[in-house]
């Protein structure tokens, strides 16, 4: 099979939540134990951090693997989902996975996946988790993808856990309340690894201290900690709470050597390390256009936030949403006085563009629905000063479209 054919049978022939949701989401970790013990086990062969949270999650990963990349480490870091392509998911030191690579691990594999009716995240895990072993890093930092508890990565017995914070995001699977939510999130604490919790929360933080306790692991709470004085090259005022967690992180690796120069070279270079994208982007300027991948109300909140302090005459926001999502508790919180472009993600989870135009109107958003998030844009753009603001979001898939 050619790249292309291979990325396709991946995404189409098995169940993937980025398309389909909930019916996706596996009960148990036994296939990825399967896969792994036919792997020969490689996740026990490197060295890892694991990463987990509601919000922050994606940035706090590549903030620590730019700072170990700094300190001179061989860094794997494996993410989810990716924006442009999947190659994105699995990279060392920055360098994404190579086509060939993807190729040969489906190939040689593909009739084990086929009996064993493995998930394209199970796939992909493994593929990462094999890469990352024959290219010897020195250790890797592997992101959640969804939970915790009962997530494929989670067959990892990290140097550090980490979960960044706790909000009402997949709900239909992971529970109604924060605490339940919390819970899922704390399956990642390892029996004597030590847990640091991004944010004290009083409807959470007993969750995290009585696990930890349960499983005799130090706990630190980043949020405690003083104001650190690093600066970023990620965009947005909500990446200071990132920036602690990574530090704070980085401080509990006793293996490793990362000095003070090292974190703030890494923090500072996170975009030319790791090559995120989606965080507070600027697209260009004049007008200026920004994108976001935030898409539950924890993320929102920030970063609406930081929409309110921008200059500009007009607002125009470009919005397509998941159907999943609680439009009741994310539609309150976009300002009313903005031209909106209403547009369905180009995957099957998509929410119909008219359907968000409607609901957005109960809330006194006003604007018009487009037939993809091209022509919503398209449009944004026509219809724009230079004095204006173009602000892209809602979800990872419709900034997806635009990069």
């Amino acid at each position: 099979m050619t790249y292309e054919e291979t990325v396709n049978w991946m995404f189409n022939q098995l169940p993937m939540y980025q398309s389909q949701g909930k019916t996706a989401y596996k009960e148990d970790l036994s296939n990825i134990i399967k896969l792994s013990n036919h792997l020969g086990n490689p996740e026990n062969k490197f060295k890892s951090i694991h990463v987990g949270g509601t919000n922050g999650k994606g940035s706090t990963s590549h903030m620590v693997a730019s700072i170990l990349q700094e300190a001179g480490y061989k860094v794997g870091l494996y993410t989810s989902p990716h924006l442009k392509s999947f190659t994105e998911r699995i990279r060392i030191n920055g360098k994404e996975i190579q086509e060939h690579n993807v190729v040969d691990f489906i190939t040689k594999n593909k009739s084990f996946f086929e009996e064993n009716y493995l998930s394209f995240f199970e796939m992909t895990v493994g593929m990462a988790f094999e890469y990352f072993s024959e290219e010897n890093v020195d250790i890797a930092v592997i992101e959640v993808g969804l939970g915790g508890r009962l997530d494929s990565t989670n067959i990892i017995t990290p140097e550090v856990s980490v979960i960044t914070n706790i909000g009402l995001d997949h709900v239909q699977i992971l529970g109604d309340t924060v605490q339940k939510i919390a819970v899922e999130k704390a399956g990642i604490i390892k029996k004597g690894i030590p847990v640091v919790i991004g944010e004290r929360d009083v409807d959470t933080e007993n969750v995290f201290i009585n696990k930890a306790q349960e499983l005799f692991s130090e706990i630190v709470f980043a949020s405690d900690s003083k104001e650190i004085r690093h600066k970023t090259d990620l965009l947005g005022s909500y990446q200071q709470k990132n920036m602690k967690t990574a530090v704070t992180a980085i401080a509990k690796l006793s293996c490793f050597r990362v000095n003070e120069e090292q974190i703030q070279k890494g923090l500072s270079n996170v975009v030319y390390n790791t090559n995120l994208k989606g965080r507070w982007q600027i697209l260009q300027e004049s007008p200026k256009v920004i994108c976001d991948t935030a898409h539950n109300k924890e993320g929102l909140t920030y970063v609406l936030k930081q929409l309110q302090e921008e200059n500009y005459k007009r607002l125009h926001i470009v919005l397509g949403v998941v159907s999943d999502k609680n439009l009741d508790e994310i539609l309150p919180m976009f300002p009313a006085e903005a031209t909106y472009y209403f547009c369905k993600p180009n995957i099957p989870r998509g929410l119909s563009e008219r359907e968000l135009r409607n609901r957005a109107q109960m809330y006194r958003l006003e604007g018009e629905y487009y037939g993809s998030v091209q022509d919503a844009y398209n449009e944004s753009l026509n219809c724009f000063s230079d004095e204006d603001l173009i602000f892209v979001g809602g979800s990872t898939f419709t900034v997806a479209e635009i990069l």
